[in-house]
């Protein structure tokens, strides 16, 4: 397998950061659901010490702030320098970093949480293991990981960006199941799911999962 998904990923997110970050702006607010799952997620890091959350794949950082406006000592990453640029604009006393999720520049065991929070869904299917392996490799134990996504059968390819120039990314759409069955086969115990808007066009679901080694 090539690694171009993730040069296109990184060019596309690059060109329309703008438009992301304006599309996602105040996203939270409207959405009382992904807000519960991230108190849920602050709320099992506490209960298991505290410590650094990753919030991987961040964009423009506007769950990093969310995550530390309840108190989690959150940070992000992002494969796209440009959204990495508007997360610390927006959030200057915030860390934002550049990196991949294939290759986390985090030590072994040395945080408490990630999210992956709509950024999975770009990864394609024979990379999903690589990833998760990533997570858990950085996770302590009993550490927590929120993965969000859309659900569904299809890929559906992007190739104008919110601001109306050309980009090249895909979006997996999966079922809980099949993320569940990756979670496990990583290593992962699942703590709980839950699917937003199941009679819409397309459905959101957030997964819980835990590294108890």
């Amino acid at each position: 397998m090539t690694d171009n998904w993730l040069s296109d990923t990184r060019m596309s997110y690059d060109i329309d950061a703008s438009g992301y970050a304006e599309k996602v702006r105040g996203l939270l607010d409207r959405m009382p659901y992904l807000r519960a799952s991230l108190a849920a997620f602050a709320e099992a890091v506490h209960q298991a010490g505290g410590g650094a959350v990753a919030d991987i794949g961040c964009g423009p950082g506007y769950v990093t702030a969310h995550l530390n406006e309840v108190g989690v000592d959150a940070f992000g990453i992002d494969l796209a320098p440009e959204m990495i640029a508007i997360a610390r604009r927006d959030h200057p006393q915030l860390r934002f970093e550049v990196g991949t999720m294939t290759a986390l520049d985090l030590a072994d065991d040395s945080i408490a949480g990630v999210v992956a929070f709509w950024s999975l869904i770009h990864v394609p299917d024979a990379a999903i293991p690589g990833v998760l392996d990533e997570f858990r490799r950085v996770l302590r134990a009993q550490g927590s990981l929120l993965v969000g996504f859309h659900v569904g059968d299809e890929t559906r390819h992007t190739s104008e960006g919110y601001t109306g120039r050309p980009i090249n990314v895909d979006s997996h759409h999966r079922r809980p199941s099949q993320v569940v069955d990756w979670l496990r086969a990583a290593g992962f115990t699942i703590e709980a799911e839950l699917v937003i808007g199941p009679g819409e066009d397309v459905p959101g679901a957030v997964v819980f999962a835990r590294n108890e080694s």
